[in-house]
């Protein structure tokens, strides 16, 4: 597997960094490398990014996870169920990405656990309708 090359983000009113209007070329380009990424790794890099999020939102990116700024457990929640899902529907084309991706997202409903103030019940917690209790 090739290392990703990074690309602009797609956009059809200007360039991000000129202000110019965007290209056609710009956007073939585009286009075409996302055509050659494989979806294995379109997949892992979407689970990677929404453990990402998750984590941010139960503040775990803070000194102090208690006191983040950006902690929202609601917001945490529904993260960590997508990232439950896609984890799920896709473990089978995930191969040795699998066991990681699954590791990383019981860490994050553990941490769920441990941030809420009133614990879900087992079974009951974001993404555990797809994974199953976590305790």
């Amino acid at each position: 597997m090739t290392d990703p090359q990074p690309t602009a983000p797609l956009t059809d009113t200007a360039d991000q960094t000129t202000g110019e209007p965007a290209h056609d070329a710009d956007n073939d380009f585009n286009v075409r490398e996302l055509a050659d990424v494989p979806s294995v790794e379109v997949i892992s890099r979407a689970a990677v990014m929404l453990m990402s999020a998750a984590a941010e939102k139960l503040g775990l990116a803070a000194d102090d996870p208690d006191t983040a700024a950006a902690r929202d457990l609601d917001e945490a929640r529904r993260l960590i169920t997508a990232l439950a899902g896609l984890v799920t529907a896709s473990v089978e084309y995930l191969g040795p990405h699998a066991g990681p991706i699954r590791d990383g997202l019981q860490t994050l409903q553990r941490a769920f656990r441990e941030a809420s103030t009133h614990p879900d019940a087992p079974g009951r917690g974001p993404g555990e309708k797809y994974t199953g209790p976590v305790y």
